[in-house]
């Protein structure tokens, strides 16, 4: 009851329940990008900022499937739960969400060079238009763990693992 609610984040800290919330919120926002690339038939994009704040979801198409990120002029996709005040632009961007703590998006591993991972229309991730990619990986650390993101090619089935806490 309320005792247990009470104990139970002094049990596991803080960190560690900010860290596996937004681990939990990038992974059903992969989903979320994958069912959208389907339902719709087009490419959708999961693209991570270079400062490790975050990541945004895009809509992408082939004449800009290459084309160099910018935040000003992005397609981005629409939030539909209209959280945390991106004029309904689908941004994560832990630094300025207090629920996230000290959590920062670590490495990222993808093919290409954009920092992105994309999915069409099968629902696999591809590196340009009709071109598979290998898998994906994405770290997301937090202050007393880390976690690893696996999108796997063809399918984009995810495996989460822990790396160290």
């Amino acid at each position: 009851g309320l005792a247990g609610a009470l104990v139970v984040p002094h049990a596991i800290g803080l960190s560690t329940m900010e860290t596996q919330s937004a681990v939990r919120r990038l992974v059903t926002d992969i989903h979320f990008a994958q069912s959208e690339a389907i339902s719709h038939q087009g490419y959708r994009r999961i693209q991570f900022f270079d400062d490790g704040r975050g990541y945004c979801l895009l809509t992408v198409n082939e004449g800009m499937f290459a084309a160099p990120f910018d935040e000003s002029s992005a397609d981005y996709l629409e939030d539909p739960a209209g959280t945390f005040g991106m004029w309904g632009r689908y941004i994560v961007h832990y630094e300025a969400d207090d629920r996230y703590g000290d959590v920062q998006i670590g490495a990222v591993e993808t093919d290409g060079a954009g920092g992105w991972i994309t999915f069409d229309a099968l629902g696999g991730i591809v590196v340009e238009p009709g071109v598979a990619a290998g898998a994906g990986r994405i770290v997301v650390e937090g202050t007393d763990e880390q976690w690893e993101v696996l999108v796997t090619p063809m399918t984009g089935r995810l495996v989460v693992q822990r790396l160290s806490s």
